[in-house]
């Protein structure tokens, strides 16, 4: 029986990619007052991003429960007797909290480890995405763990901001803060440091921040996968994606959008680069 590869909507992995590699997305919520949404599966990125924009409400943000992990597992250990779950950081979110509290309510022989990857959006995704095809071929859940480790320090995430004003008012600003005092016409450039959001650098425009997201590209000597993904701007992402596919292949470039949840924080007009380097 295959390993089983779990992780959470903060991934980012589309639902297509997912169903193709079999991996199982645990939602996050997402909470416009009294209206709650599970992250991608009650409200879309298009009607998330009409409400954020033009709503009056400012949304919030929850993690799953113990217990939709739980149900998951339980799902699951009907089909296998091991599974692997791959978290976003647990300094963003008390999710890896809620998938550890989760694998001690299982009754089933079911063996579960979980990881948590100090990583965000597609810079978590690609490491479930490259565990997800090593346990579709056989590979046993001692040796996807240690795969999924080594793959952290080996994924790199920048993303360019419009504004920092979502992600101060989630509370999720991290080592950013220091930029929230930067002129309006500056635009952000952060990454991801110690499982929290730290700043790279600024730029005074859009067009910089994608030479900025262009030009992390080629510092990296060998790429096994990248991914390119957007809040609300796919056209500004598609260019993106045609200047790097003269450096890499465009089949090793994975397009994703910015989910709900992390839409809250990120805001619109935010696009996100991950580089997967090869070992």
């Amino acid at each position: 029986m295959a390993v089983k590869i779990v992780t959470d909507s903060l991934s980012d992995i589309t639902e297509d990619l997912a169903k193709e590699l079999g991996i199982t997305v645990v939602p996050l919520y997402v909470r416009f007052g009294e209206e709650v949404y599970r992250d991608r599966e009650e409200i879309t990125t298009d009607q998330f991003y009409h409400k954020l924009v033009h709503g009056d409400i400012l949304p919030t943000t929850t993690q799953p429960s113990p217990g939709d992990f739980l149900n998951v597992y339980k799902k699951l250990a009907k089909e296998t007797d091991e599974i692997l779950v791959i978290t976003v950081s647990g300094v963003l979110s008390g999710t890896y909290q809620s998938a550890m509290q989760a694998k001690d309510m299982v009754e089933e022989k079911c063996r579960i480890e979980v990881i948590d990857s100090r990583k965000v959006a597609m810079s978590l995704g690609l490491i479930v995405i490259e565990a997800a095809k090593a346990a579709k071929a056989g590979t046993d859940l001692d040796k996807l763990a240690d795969l999924a480790r080594k793959a952290i320090p080996r994924s790199h995430l920048v993303i360019y901001f419009d504004t920092l004003k979502y992600l101060a008012k989630g509370g999720r600003i991290g080592k950013a803060q220091g930029l929230m005092g930067a002129m309006l016409s500056i635009k952000p450039i952060l990454t991801i440091k110690d499982g929290e959001m730290a700043p790279l650098t600024r730029v005074r425009s859009l067009a910089a921040g994608m030479d900025y997201l262009y030009n992390f590209v080629p510092g990296f000597p060998k790429i096994e996968a990248l991914a390119v993904e957007h809040a609300t701007t796919p056209d500004e992402a598609d260019k993106l994606v045609e200047r790097i596919s003269a450096i890499i292949p465009k089949e090793r470039i994975y397009r994703s959008i910015v989910s709900p949840v992390l839409g809250t924080h990120a805001g619109p007009n935010a696009i996100a680069l991950t580089v997967l380097e090869a070992e």
